[in-house]
């Protein structure tokens, strides 16, 4: 038998990433044989009969990767609530896929989609400390002691304390500054938690650069193909990140 959890089965059928499967499963969604299935069940992929919502999962015969520039105003999300328009609606393609990770509705930038699972983990699982860089248009002057807060970790609403990352002044207007903020976390609305704890809200914030995926001049709300290389260079910093984290 060829037995392998099931949340990485449906991974690598191009289901949803690792994390998305196991919520799947954890909601209920899944079934195996015709039984309700639990997260880390162990499943033959070759002779299980595995259905999500009533519908059976198939081997994805094609992978593919791209990269959004997603505007304000969309939803990361393959299903919205009544009239919320979702980034699915902004991609064109045969094959079911998926954002990798998210992007809040008001925030803008690179966002990735695939139908590969696995690699898609290797983005968003803090393991591997893929960077996201972003540019964030804060209301007022952040000083050098509150960028080096920033820096060091800040203790969020929910309790939480981020990682250690790197913040940088990159302009100062009348009323506003440009900020560069990278991090490797992925949070839900990390950057601007972390910059409303410090006094200094965010304005506008764009996503411009996933690990050595860059947004680059991607117009607003068009896509394209990832290259060989950056898809592998995704999977080349991933194993760097991991060999630090161990």
């Amino acid at each position: 038998m060829n037995e392998q959890r099931l949340q990485k089965v449906l991974a690598s059928r191009g289901v949803a990433s690792r994390r998305a499967a196991e919520r799947l499963i954890a909601e209920g969604n899944v079934t195996v044989n015709g039984l309700t299935a639990t997260v880390g069940q162990a499943v033959d992929p070759d002779h299980d009969r595995i259905e999500v919502n009533g519908h059976p999962v198939t081997i994805t015969l094609t992978v593919r990767y791209l990269a959004l520039h997603k505007p304000e105003g969309y939803v990361t999300s393959t299903v919205g609530e009544e009239g919320q328009r979702t980034v699915m609606e902004l991609i064109d393609a045969r094959e079911r896929l998926y954002p990798v990770g998210r992007l809040d509705l008001d925030s803008a930038g690179l966002l990735l989609f695939t139908n590969d699972g696995d690699w898609a983990n290797l983005v968003v699982h803090p393991r591997y400390e893929i960077e996201k860089e972003y540019i964030a248009v804060v209301r007022g002057h952040p000083s050098n002691q509150i960028l080096e807060v920033l820096r060091n970790g800040v203790r969020l609403p929910t309790g939480e304390v981020t990682s250690r990352c790197r913040v940088e002044t990159l302009l100062r207007a009348e009323t506003t500054s440009s900020l560069q903020v990278t991090v490797h976390e992925g949070k839900k609305r990390q950057i601007r938690l972390m910059l409303a704890a410090v006094g200094h809200p965010v304005l506008r914030l764009t996503r411009v650069r996933i690990g050595p995926i860059r947004l680059g001049d991607l117009a607003r709300g068009t896509w394209r193909e990832l290259t060989h290389e950056e898809v592998s260079a995704i999977r080349n910093s991933a194993q760097s990140g991991a060999r630090a984290v161990d």
